[in-house]
């Protein structure tokens, strides 16, 4: 009986001791965070003599744009130049009046279309020609050769300025796929801005090695594409990141053109986790990066892979708020990385919406999710099977089944986070919250950074 007593305490000792060792991680890493914000806002300030500052203005996706729109500043300001750096929808028509010189590094989102952090810009502001004959601006353009309208929002900036009488002080380039060429090009355009040659040559991140540590097929009796879940462990230094960030690998069959995928996993859990559907080409041949994740690559085979940041999908000010988690396929990756954050934070005011084929092969992480369910980390959970009745339902019909509930959560000031499937769930998404809450109130979740996506 003393034994067993002791044993108890003992083992409640440790669950507190590694309680406490996880929050003074968490504590840390956020102190980290708020300490380089500092640091970049000091860097960056105007100018104490009240010269106007370089406007740079950024509209990213998953944060490649961001990052080059604050190297651009950084290199700026080293050669003195003041800056002011903000998302395009940050911008407004009297900052653009007010400013002599802009610089803008935009990707462009799917065929063409704006990225979420400049939607309200786009149709705000870009909607009618304003008189902007003093503005003088150049554009880095982000997009991707292998979608028909590469670089097309970009391209269509550039043209509204040029009707608003602005004055391009270079012609806009093209970086498909963070071409280093590109990259080196708008690099020498800064160097004349800035009145210096000697800044050093930007270069891409490099990819670090990582070792293919498990790999698990999810659905072997699915009617859709076999999906996978993989764990990767770095072999070089510490690796670290946040819920809601991603990964970069490249496949040996082409080293040019780098393929994204969310990670499903928080640093606590030692490993990068995806969740990877078996692309399949008409002629049956698998695709190159994701046959080579599920198939051609043997477990314990070296990986080429590098951490993304992706700021406009991690919580930030959000993690004390309600989530509503929305998803389909493989898009419970990034939801999942969430969910997993919630749970070491003890935060439990989250509701899970979730769509694949069927329930009896399709349900990924299932008993993950119920055990969510029974500790109370989801407070919801509607997991939406499409083919499992006559009629097809999916995750956006079901926002709708649930809109007063959508409405409640809402106004208990609860954020929205979308990953999945560009086509289909993420527009139908879309038009459903706006059935729910009116085109405005999406509007003003999107200018409160309460409804982010990550979607392809």
């Amino acid at each position: 009986m003393n034994w067993s007593v002791s044993t108890r305490v003992i083992v409640a000792t440790l669950l507190v001791v590694a309680y406490l060792a996880l929050c003074l991680v968490i504590y840390y890493a956020q102190r980290r965070k708020q300490q380089q914000a500092l640091r970049d806002a000091a860097a960056l300030r105007p100018a104490a003599d009240g010269t106007q500052p370089w406007l740079i203005a950024y509209a990213s996706q998953t944060g490649s744009a961001e990052q080059l729109a604050w190297q651009t500043a950084r290199m700026l300001h080293t050669a003195g130049v003041p800056t002011r750096v903000a998302t395009l929808s940050e911008i407004s028509l009297d900052d653009l009046m007010q400013a002599e010189r802009a610089l803008f590094v935009v990707s462009t989102y799917g065929e063409g279309d704006p990225p979420d952090n400049a939607s309200l810009f786009a149709t705000k502001l870009m909607n009618a020609k304003q008189a902007l004959p003093h503005l003088h601006f150049g554009v880095l353009m982000l997009g991707d050769s292998h979608y028909t309208h590469f670089c097309g929002f970009g391209h269509t900036l550039t043209r509204w300025l040029r009707k608003c009488g602005a004055l391009a002080l270079f012609e806009s380039v093209e970086a498909d796929n963070g071409d280093n060429k590109a990259l080196h090009t708008w690099q020498h355009h800064l160097s004349h801005i800035a009145g210096t040659n000697d800044a050093p040559d930007w270069q891409a991140p490099s990819y670090q090695p990582w070792r293919l540590a498990a790999r698990h097929h999810l659905n072997p009796e699915s009617a859709g594409g076999a999906t996978f879940h993989l764990e990767l462990e770095a072999l070089s230094e510490h690796a670290t990141w946040e819920a809601g960030d991603l990964v970069q690998v490249l496949a040996p069959a082409d080293q040019e053109r780098p393929r994204e995928y969310s990670v499903a996993s928080i640093p606590t859990d030692g490993r990068v986790h995806l969740l990877v559907r078996q692309e399949r080409r008409e002629d049956g041949t698998l695709g190159i990066a994701s046959g080579w994740l599920t198939e051609q690559a043997a477990v314990g085979q070296i990986i080429d892979l590098r951490l993304r940041a992706h700021s406009n999908f991690r919580l930030g000010d959000n993690q004390h708020r309600p989530l509503i988690l929305i998803g389909n396929g493989t898009g419970l990756a990034g939801l999942r990385s969430h969910l997993k954050a919630r749970a070491a934070n003890g935060a439990q005011r989250n509701w899970l919406v979730f769509g694949e084929r069927n329930a009896a092969n399709d349900f990924y992480y299932r008993n993950e999710i119920e055990a969510w369910q029974t500790q109370g980390v989801l407070e919801r959970a509607d997991i939406v099977f499409s083919r499992d009745q006559a009629e097809r339902i999916y995750v956006q019909d079901k926002l709708r089944e649930q809109a007063e509930n959508v409405r409640a959560w809402l106004t208990a000031d609860a954020a929205i986070y979308v990953c999945g499937s560009l086509d289909g769930m993420a527009g139908g998404v879309e038009a459903a919250l706006t059935d729910i809450v009116g085109a405005e109130g999406v509007e003003q979740l999107i200018q409160q950074g309460r409804y982010r996506r990550d979607v392809y």
